[in-house]
């Protein structure tokens, strides 16, 4: 057969695929998904809706749309993000298949080999593999409780010079980490990149499932923050706030960004799903989003509340983990010199299963650390799976 791309022949057969492939069996207490709970996905009011459509608009619905959305719901979304007080001037939204294609839009249109993509480290593993596509280049900046690091930041960006493109940032219950920036880190960041030539893409999956109402100040986009000395770029996504299947999310950008993205979104996959595009139009346009919310960040907040004890409960010392204000994760640190991979195997073998973060390494290396989902794992099941990790913990640092 013809050879294969130079960026084909650089893919790799990645970690996080193998073990949710391994997860994924009934038998074993399983916090490694990033997803919904299932019993908490809108089942009724989806078919309330679409029973209460006109047959019109299911006609719509089965047929191709524009590239850029279906304008119900680009009306809707635009709403929506003035809610959060992100001008809309000179701005243009484009629904995606989700918010990984906004991602993958943003590398398409910046990004030649050699680029230079500035990410957290960790990092979420489906932005990473898109601007690998593209052969990019990474360079990982650590993380604490309050954002990226600045001193790190600038080290890097100084670094890497002109090749650097992109800045890619999850600051809201970050995936995996499972922390929120602090306004005063965010404020620092825009100050620290007066005079770079780069844009920031912002991805915000997650923003909306604060624990406490008290928390959502800090769920304030950077796209919101006035005098941005660098283009933002702010991808959204209806995945864990309606619904992962209906695979939608949307880009935010300059009317040149955009207008760029959108042509590359032709050639993908000429539109995204009219058939979801009009449900989600009808899931805001009813107002079913705010009591749908209410009922997750309960959920959630419940769940990561009972992992959070039973960590406390069982974790030997020299382990230590963030403590989130929302979303789906919690990042565990391993003792010194233990491999995430070796406690996988030990905890599997015994019923319980997670993701390494090597899986989230930007280089793909660093292994002492491990991700936590409590989303989707049943409640009754949460502390008897961190006792089986935890047994795994207290036996490999017993050898």
């Amino acid at each position: 057969m013809p050879s294969l791309s130079s960026s084909a022949q650089g893919m790799r057969s990645s970690e996080i695929r193998r073990l949710m492939k391994l997860a994924a069996d009934p038998s074993i207490i399983s916090f490694a998904g990033g997803v919904p709970a299932m019993a908490l996905l809108p089942v009724e009011t989806v078919d309330e809706i679409y029973k209460g459509l006109p047959d019109q608009l299911k006609r719509i619905a089965m047929q191709y749309g524009a590239t850029d959305g279906f304008p119900p719901l680009i009306a809707e979304i635009k709403k929506y993000m003035e809610a959060k007080g992100v001008s809309l001037d000179n701005q243009e939204l484009i629904v995606t298949a989700g918010g990984q294609q906004a991602i993958n839009l943003m590398a398409k249109v910046f990004l030649n080999p050699g680029d230079v993509v500035v990410t957290e480290s960790p990092s979420f593993i489906g932005a990473l593999a898109a601007f690998k596509s593209y052969e990019a280049q990474l360079a990982g900046v650590e993380l604490d409780e309050d954002g990226i690091i600045i001193s790190q930041l600038l080290e890097t960006l100084d670094r890497v010079g002109s090749k650097a493109k992109i800045l890619y940032l999850t600051p809201f219950f970050h995936n995996p980490a499972g922390i929120i920036y602090s306004i005063n880190r965010k404020r620092e960041l825009l100050d620290c990149l007066k005079g770079r030539d780069i844009c920031i893409l912002e991805d915000d999956p997650y923003g909306e499932l604060y624990f406490d109402s008290s928390d959502k100040g800090l769920t304030v986009p950077l796209k919101a923050m006035e005098n941005s000395p660098v283009p933002i770029c702010y991808a959204g996504s209806f995945a864990k706030i309606f619904s992962p299947g209906m695979r939608l999310g949307w880009l935010l950008a300059s009317s040149e960004i955009a207008d760029k993205c959108q042509l590359a979104k032709q050639s993908m996959d000429a539109c995204s799903s009219s058939f979801a595009q009009v449900l989600a139009a009808q899931f805001l346009s009813q107002n079913k989003l705010s009591g749908y919310l209410e009922k997750l960040r309960t959920a959630y907040a419940r769940r990561a509340g009972i992992m959070l004890d039973s960590l406390k409960k069982y974790m030997p010392e020299g382990v230590s983990w963030t403590t989130p204000k929302g979303g789906f994760y919690i990042w565990v640190t391993l003792p010194k010199n233990m491999d995430a991979t070796t406690v996988f195997n030990e905890a599997f073998a015994n019923g319980a299963a997670f993701v390494v973060g090597s899986a989230f390494d930007p280089q793909g290396t660093k292994n002492d650390c491990l991700r936590l989902a409590f989303s989707s794992t049943p409640e009754e099941k949460i502390e008897e799976g961190i006792r089986i990790i935890a047994d795994a913990v207290k036996k490999l640092a017993a050898e």
